[in-house]
């Protein structure tokens, strides 16, 4: 072998060793410096989200969601101030039904209250799109970004713009003569900002995964995405209890007005609007979803932890269970407490630990 040869098969050695750090790194990017700096910021955001769906669950409960009757998305990032700004804002929520039907005579000091609560909502919304926007643009400037990541971050911002949007959508609602939120339209908006989180999260375990996960049978695989999707369910439909106030109606557990299903069950026409419309029936479906997911859940671990060759996915399937037992006990010590707001706050909360959990269950056991 002549010495040229030898420098040419020793280039192609070194080259090779050089790019396969590059080729196990996730969409495409120029290495663990890049795909380490976009997980950061992207757990940023989801914290942010995290932070976001609480405070919107405390809005709710504290009936200050329809307090600001304006949309201004610039204006709007600074409350009034002075005493004849405050007294403008206050007359203008007089002009609509939630005063003029439920809070009549309430106080300016009242006012501000509820006001401040939804004025930090909108704030913090605003917040996470603008941490989004400049961390977009300082990845794109230090060229971490590439066209297999960039379309994701894009879908996300769409997605989070849209669930703002859908937040105004929803307060619209209540400004009628029924002042109420529409609980369809609540329901997509906590839909959607909980989709934007699980994005986000599911695209920062992609990028910060060090090795493929253990080869899994697809019993498994398809057990923990069938019980993805249940939770999902059960979270959306307690969108729905939250949206026609369904949990003030029956505060005793497991039976509701001293029977296993309640009266009333089905009493609309069509049938379907029952699902979402008929009170009883939404608080008696979110009970069995709950009880559902919490049977099979725990049918999964204990199988799970049966197995001989799992490890990691021990650990995941630990975890997944104590936080969906906790959640269900957490939901039934809400209600039968009359669902007071930090309960219930926390409740919220912890339906996104869950599905954070089970989302990353779904992450481990997928196909390799």
């Amino acid at each position: 072998m002549t010495k040229k040869t030898r420098l040419t098969l020793k280039n192609l050695s070194s080259s090779s060793v050089d790019r396969s750090p590059v080729s196990c790194v996730p969409f495409g990017l120029a290495g663990r410096q890049a795909s380490q700096a976009i997980a950061r910021w992207l757990l940023i955001c989801c914290a942010l989200v995290f932070c976001m769906i609480l405070l919107g669950g405390v809005t709710r409960l504290t009936d200050s969601g329809l307090s600001m009757v304006r949309w201004e998305p610039i204006s709007g990032v600074l409350p009034p101030i002075s005493a004849n700004q405050w007294q403008q804002e206050f007359d203008h929520y007089r002009e609509y039904p939630e005063y003029q039907k439920i809070n009549k005579g309430m106080s300016l000091e009242a006012f501000k209250t509820i006001f401040y609560f939804e004025w930090a909502h909108r704030v913090l919304g605003r917040t996470i799109g603008l941490v989004f926007a400049l961390g977009f643009f300082w990845l794109w400037y230090k060229r971490y970004l590439t066209r297999r990541m960039t379309p994701h971050l894009v879908a996300m911002f769409v997605l989070g713009g849209l669930q703002g949007l859908l937040g105004w959508y929803m307060v619209k609602s209540g400004l009628v003569n029924n002042p109420d939120v529409s609980q369809y339209r609540l329901t997509a908006h906590l839909g959607t900002a909980i989709l934007v989180f699980l994005y986000m999260l599911w695209v920062v375990f992609a990028l910060l995964e060090r090795k493929p996960p253990q080869i899994v049978s697809p019993v498994f695989r398809r057990a923990v995405i069938g019980l993805g999707i249940l939770s999902s369910v059960t979270v959306l439909s307690g969108g729905f209890v939250a949206g026609l106030k369904a949990g003030h109606a029956f505060n005793t557990f497991p039976l509701m007005a001293g029977k296993l299903i309640p009266p009333g069950y089905v009493v609309l026409t069509p049938a379907w609007r029952n699902f979402f419309e008929n009170i009883p029936t939404v608080q008696f479906n979110h009970r069995l979803l709950a009880i559902a997911t919490l049977l099979l859940t725990l049918i999964f671990v204990f199988r799970v932890l049966r197995h001989p060759k799992f490890q990691t996915q021990r650990l995941i399937a630990v975890f997944l269970g104590l936080a969906v037992v906790g959640q269900v006990t957490l939901g039934i010590t809400t209600l039968l407490f009359h669902v007071p707001v930090v309960l219930a706050a926390v409740h919220q909360g912890m339906a996104i630990l869950v599905l954070s959990v089970m989302l990353y269950a779904v992450f481990r056991f997928r196909r390799v």
